[in-house]
């Protein structure tokens, strides 16, 4: 409920309404922060230094933002590993795209030992 925007009281209504339980707020922001810790590890987990493919794609969602709902693109960055395993390597979340967000990725990918990818497949 909170990556898709809802504050914490919005939470604290939620759940009360559909469970009828009371909970703190205290409570929520505990059980954010440790959600929001194991993203953090995610995202900066270690890569595979090969990837025979990557796809690069985007998908566009409605995000809250600064209390409206905006349309922003979601990239993704789909691994296929030689055995045929898929793996999401990062997303990223921005309302537009160019050279200087790219390179921000490949920087990233690179920081996180991503050494080569022998065919990248993207839209557009």
């Amino acid at each position: 409920m909170y990556a898709r925007g809802m504050s914490v009281r919005e939470i604290l209504m939620h759940l009360e309404e559909l469970y009828g339980t009371d909970v703190s707020p205290d409570l929520i922001s505990a059980a954010t922060n440790a959600v929001l810790e194991e993203v953090a590890e995610w995202q900066n987990r270690p890569l595979d230094t090969c990837y025979p493919l990557v796809f690069f794609v985007a998908i566009r969602v409605k995000i809250r933002d600064e209390d409206f709902g905006r349309n922003k693109a979601v990239h993704i960055a789909l691994g296929i590993l030689p055995d045929g395993i898929r793996e999401i390597l990062g997303l990223w979340i921005e309302q537009t795209e160019g050279a200087k967000f790219w390179l921000r990725v490949m920087n990233e990918l690179k920081v996180r030992g991503l050494g080569d990818i022998l065919v990248a497949g993207v839209d557009g």
